[in-house]
């Protein structure tokens, strides 16, 4: 069972595809199911969020939080419905896909061996973006040329969201994304949260406690 509370522009829903007139829809899940091995994990589930929309995941361990995360960055296959983009299938192109996605999992992805600001260049690289403005924007610039591997656990958690500076990615993917921040690292997470949204993006996240995502729906799964 999935439960759920909307906010204006994200609506989600049980049963039978749901239709608005919120406006132009970017990311859906329509009647999704997926299964883990044998395990039915979840069934009929659906959404529909806009540009500048946030959804969060919640319920207990277990009930299919990071499994849905999983689907919706084509990671997953479902054994019903569809993952839509704009009203065109999403997964019909996992390359494609993969552009539109920034996926932040339980691990850092932190490598010990390299410098906090080489573990980020490969990244910078890519989008063209500066690995110190990165760095600035999680509070780890003095920390740029550290081996990881000094790093404490909050610290190598502010490295990985460093990445999401340096994405142009319109979806956001987050699971458990506070794990080991203090309140000031949290605090300045949410900048990072506002700023992807107004520029149109979209967050998804799943969670056990609070995130800084004021008017996000809540999907409950249990």
């Amino acid at each position: 069972m999935a439960g759920f509370n909307h906010t204006e522009g994200v609506v989600v829903h049980r049963g039978c595809a749901a239709r608005n007139n919120l406006g132009a829809i970017v990311l859906a899940a329509e009647d999704v199911a997926v299964f883990r091995g044998e395990r039915l994990v979840f069934r009929d589930l659906g959404f529909r969020v806009p540009a500048g929309g946030a959804l969060l995941l919640a319920g207990p361990n277990g009930s299919g939080k990071s499994t849905l995360l999983r689907l919706l960055a084509g990671l997953v296959r479902p054994a019903a419905g569809q993952v839509l983009w704009n009203d065109e299938d999403a997964l019909n192109d996992l390359v494609l896909h993969g552009r539109r996605v920034a996926y932040l999992g339980h691990q850092d992805a932190v490598k010990p061996g390299l410098t906090v600001m080489e573990n980020i260049l490969f990244a910078a690289s890519v989008s063209g973006r500066s690995v110190m403005t990165a760095l600035t924007a999680v509070g780890l610039e003095a920390l740029a040329d550290l081996p990881a591997r000094m790093l404490s656990a909050g610290q190598k958690r502010r490295l990985a969201l460093s990445r999401l500076v340096l994405t142009a990615a319109p979806l956001w993917l987050l699971d458990e994304p506070t794990l080991g921040l203090d309140i000031a690292s949290i605090e300045r997470f949410g900048g990072l949260l506002a700023t992807h949204r107004a520029g149109g993006g979209i967050v998804v996240a799943a969670t056990h406690v609070p995130l800084p995502l004021p008017d996000a729906a809540e999907f409950r799964l249990s």
